[in-house]
């Protein structure tokens, strides 16, 4: 597996993943309708692609020639203090081997001036929780919102790890 830059030939694979992540991950949550509603909006092709110019900004996958088994996509402030991590997903067949890591390590090294990394995930994930937690991040705020989103921060300052 390596982590390379998203291309625009990528993104129905990153569609199709996603799509897959999150009925994995939210149906139970939210349900499968809304779960469907959601990734139709939040994750078309077409949405993923204004991704792909983005000033300040790294959108990478997972491949390992044959299956795009994860993405992640972070954009940094004008400043580029502040790195809001956007996405971070693997498919589920691939979870737990290491590739959340790998695209996690990429992203904050890909931001050497940013001092915090924020993000935001349903409080109904606790994979994903354990997850960021994992990655020292700590919940900061929420759930707010109507999918009751935790606010999670890092510190990226030189004393961090």
């Amino acid at each position: 597996m390596f982590i390379r830059t998203a291309m625009a030939a990528d993104l129905p694979a990153i569609h199709d993943l996603l799509v897959e992540t999150w009925h994995d991950a939210y149906d139970a949550v939210f349900g499968r309708d809304k779960v469907t509603a959601i990734t139709g909006e939040w994750h078309s092709v077409t949405a993923l692609r204004r991704r792909l110019d983005r000033p300040h900004s790294e959108f990478i996958v997972a491949d390992d020639g044959a299956t795009i088994a994860g993405m992640a996509f972070a954009a940094a402030g004008a400043d580029g203090k502040v790195l809001t991590l956007h996405q971070l997903y693997v498919r589920p067949a691939f979870q737990r081997g290491g590739i959340g890591g790998l695209l996690m390590d990429e992203i904050l090294n890909a931001f050497p001036d940013a001092e915090t990394c924020i993000l935001e995930v349903a409080e109904g994930n606790s994979r994903a929780i354990a997850f960021y937690q994992s990655y020292d991040f700590a919940v900061a705020g929420g759930p707010e919102g109507e999918l009751r989103h935790l606010r999670m921060e890092r510190s990226l300052g030189v004393d961090a790890d």
